[in-house]
């Protein structure tokens, strides 16, 4: 995947706009656009501007290579993360977001678990 698929996708997993992330960015909505149709070269202080926004590391957004996915996790609970897999295995990349995805649970339900043992 391309750095701008990548931030695109980053973008609509987050339920922005264009005009929004370009407004948290300080550019116009059409610069912003070039960005995410890979017309522009983007700057290493933008990239930086871009993974604090989205909440994802520097290196996996620009990681070299077309293997890596995003997929936004969230728990019942509304913990959210993301998590990022070289593979381009759809089946692996369902896979391993699952058990991302149950890891966070269970450590959720310990939590609870163990409020429930203070409690008694």
């Amino acid at each position: 995947m391309k750095v701008c698929e990548k931030i695109k996708h980053l973008r609509q997993m987050q339920n922005l706009s264009q005009e929004e992330v370009a407004e948290k960015l300080g550019m116009t909505t059409n610069g912003y656009g070039g960005i995410e149709r890979g017309e522009v070269d983007i700057k290493l202080s933008r990239l930086e501007q871009l993974s604090d926004l989205f909440g994802v590391n520097l290196s996996d957004l620009i990681e070299f290579g077309d293997k890596t996915v995003f997929n936004l996790i969230t728990t019942d609970s509304g913990t959210q993360s993301y998590c990022s897999i070289d593979s381009t295995s759809s089946e692996n990349i369902k896979l391993k977001c699952e058990v991302e995805k149950l890891q966070m649970e269970v450590a959720y339900l310990k939590e609870i678990i163990e409020l429930m043992k203070n409690k008694s």
